[in-house]
């Protein structure tokens, strides 16, 4: 190369600097040639990246929320809320949950969760952080390692979601629940907001009646018992105040809405027998979903329950007001009972697969 690119002086032969200019031409040409199938080939892969990230962006942008028992983890705003009542979780351990909903009923590694939460390079006892994550996420969702509804430690080898769980996936226009998630929050730490009814009565609520870490451990056998006898219970009265209108009917009649109170009394009973045989059967034969079926109708059997804790008082014949009076106030206490016996297995198939109301 350095020989052909040489200055001849004027008596050397023109005729040799042809190949030498030949062979430079041509690795020039060469050269660019391979300059734009390199580029050309660049861009591809420059395109090829760009359509991964912009897969890995629109996955992203899908807002995941995953829905356990009374739990709902959003994986984009990273909240976990029980009830629609915000529970406080840290990152971390929320990372790991969000691992464990991702993959219900399947192993979680603790060398799968030391990668997620400590990259490469970064030194940390691992052991005691995966231990004391999986700790957080149990007393957040009031999960126990001796008895796991939701958390199941295998020995040695890692964890395990033992709990059925609902994967909600959001559009980027459905992502605008996100944002009243965060209006809420604000009025959880103090700022001013527009008044939310809904979110303040399942804080007064989540605060008052019992969840499943504040009752005692019993046998499956005992809670289901006691909670078929109140089914019992309600049906011996509804069949019989139906099988005594007429005594009914005259203790009613001094009343001003004597008419009225009747009717109340004949339609609810009529409506509550078939609802309180489905519970038996659905308690008994341990039916699928039946604590998300009663969760939702407890509020409606709430209401009718309340109403006929006044039905010792259709007694008035043969009782006097004072032991219908006692009768009303523990019958006034029945809904909550039949909440808390849910709460505590009835119904349950399976106590390593439970999902508290």
């Amino acid at each position: 190369m350095l020989e052909d690119c040489r200055v001849f002086g004027p008596g050397s032969n023109a005729r040799n600097l042809i190949p030498g200019r030949l062979f430079l031409t041509v690795q020039v040409i060469v050269a660019v040639g391979l300059g734009k199938s390199s580029h050309r080939r660049s861009s591809l892969e420059s395109e090829v990246t760009l359509d991964k990230l912009d897969a890995r962006m629109t996955e992203t942008r899908s807002a995941r929320r995953y829905r356990f028992g009374i739990f709902e983890a959003d994986a984009m705003t990273g909240e976990l809320r029980r009830q629609g009542v915000r529970v406080k979780l840290h990152s971390q351990p929320f990372q790991v949950l969000v691992m464990l909903l991702e993959r219900p009923g399947e192993l979680l590694t603790r060398e799968q969760i030391c990668r997620e939460l400590w990259p490469d390079g970064t030194f940390v006892d691992y052991e005691h952080g995966v231990n004391s994550a999986v700790n957080r996420i149990r007393e957040a969702i009031g999960d126990k390692a001796s008895n796991p509804r939701f958390v199941e430690t295998l020995a040695r080898r890692g964890y395990r979601f033992v709990a059925p769980v609902e994967q909600i996936v959001l559009d980027e226009g459905s992502l605008g629940g996100a944002a009243a998630a965060k209006v809420s929050d604000a009025a959880e730490v103090g700022e001013e907001t527009p008044a939310m009814p809904v979110e303040s009565k399942a804080k007064f609520l989540s605060g008052v009646l019992a969840g499943p870490e504040d009752l005692p451990k019993s046998s499956h056998a005992v809670v289901q018992t006691l909670f078929v006898l109140l089914q019992v219970m309600y049906l011996g009265f509804y069949v019989g105040a139906l099988a005594n209108l007429n005594e009914i009917g005259e203790l009613l009649s001094p009343m001003r809405f004597a008419t009225q109170l009747f009717t109340v009394m004949v339609v609810t009973a009529t409506i509550m027998i078939p609802m309180r045989v489905f519970l038996i059967c659905a308690v008994l034969f341990h039916a699928p979903g039946m604590r998300e079926k009663f969760h939702k109708m407890w509020w409606f059997l709430l209401l009718l329950d309340l109403l006929w804790s006044l039905a010792p008082f259709l007694l008035l014949h043969h009782i006097n007001y004072g032991v219908a009076l006692a009768c009303m106030t523990v019958l006034v206490y029945s809904p909550f009972a039949q909440r808390s016996l849910i709460l505590m297995g009835a119904g349950r198939a399976d106590r390593n697969v439970s999902t508290p109301v």
